[in-house]
């Protein structure tokens, strides 16, 4: 699932694309990914110009004289810059002409992304207004982590995922997280220290903009596959059941967290704190 370094690296490889370009047409090939498309979004947009391409959590926000389109690329989504010439495929949802000719072209094999369009500040747009602060931000420093958790019985890597606490960290980059500052996924929010709270702040951004900086050397958008794959990463514990801990040698376990599956190093992770 693409989560905040996908969505940026995405956003850094379109926005020199995008920024100043006009929008020529828009072609919905679906009514409905998530939800339903907004009704007119082809009149909203057509004739605009992109001023600004940003990323607030896992959204991207184009934001044209008019308005701003927000989009989620869910589970499987994926954005890629293609000739007008290269016809749309099964999974082609979203087509947005550019008079450069080229075309911002949104694949999504499961549907689970969205698009939306406000007419007013998007940062305050239902979608975005309860979001916590950007992990990569000042906003989001071991104080403000520690304040916010007190309390908290919710498992540490549960409270992580919660987007009112923090901006865009989802299964993968929490888990990653936690295993770099060596702190076990299930401990309750509430039971970490202040010092656990500045070395899971370190951790996160560390974690964040290794992967950033993996993605824009090795992601190019100019793509006209159906299918679009991120970038290749060494993760530590996620998706590593079985096998030996990087560091410590020992074996990576899975563990789950409601719906959701986790990884850790029994070793390098001790449950108790």
């Amino acid at each position: 699932m693409p989560e905040l370094p996908e969505v940026e690296v995405t956003r850094l490889g379109i926005k020199d694309h995008l920024t100043g370009a006009r929008i020529a047409s828009v072609q919905m090939h679906i009514p409905k990914l998530r939800n339903m498309v907004p009704e007119g979004l082809p009149e909203l947009l057509v004739g605009q110009t992109i001023r600004s391409v940003e990323r607030r959590g896992k959204y991207l926000i184009l934001a044209c004289g008019a308005g701003s389109l927000l989009l989620h690329l869910g589970m499987t989504g994926h954005l890629r810059l293609v000739p007008a010439s290269v016809a749309p495929g099964p999974h082609d949802h979203f087509d947005l002409r550019l008079d450069s000719g080229l075309v911002l072209r949104l694949n999504d094999p499961r549907r689970f992304g969205s698009i939306h369009f406000t007419g007013s500040d998007p940062l305050q747009h239902q979608l975005l207004k309860k979001i916590g602060p950007e992990p990569l931000t000042d906003a989001f420093e071991p104080d403000y982590l520690y304040r916010l958790s007190r309390g908290r019985r919710v498992a540490l890597q549960r409270f992580l995922m919660d987007s009112a606490v923090v901006a865009g960290i989802g299964n993968i980059y929490a888990a990653e997280s936690l295993f770099r500052c060596r702190l076990h996924p299930d401990i309750p929010a509430g039971d970490v220290t202040a010092a656990d709270c500045s070395a899971l702040v370190t951790a996160i951004k560390e974690t964040l903009a290794s992967s950033i900086a993996t993605g824009r050397a090795t992601m190019d958008f100019h793509k006209a596959e159906e299918k679009l794959a991120y970038f290749p990463q060494q993760l530590f514990v996620y998706g590593r059941e079985g096998l030996p801990c990087r560091e410590c040698g020992t074996s990576i376990r899975r563990g789950r967290l409601g719906n959701r599956s986790t990884f850790y190093c029994p070793q390098c992770q001790p449950e108790q704190l």
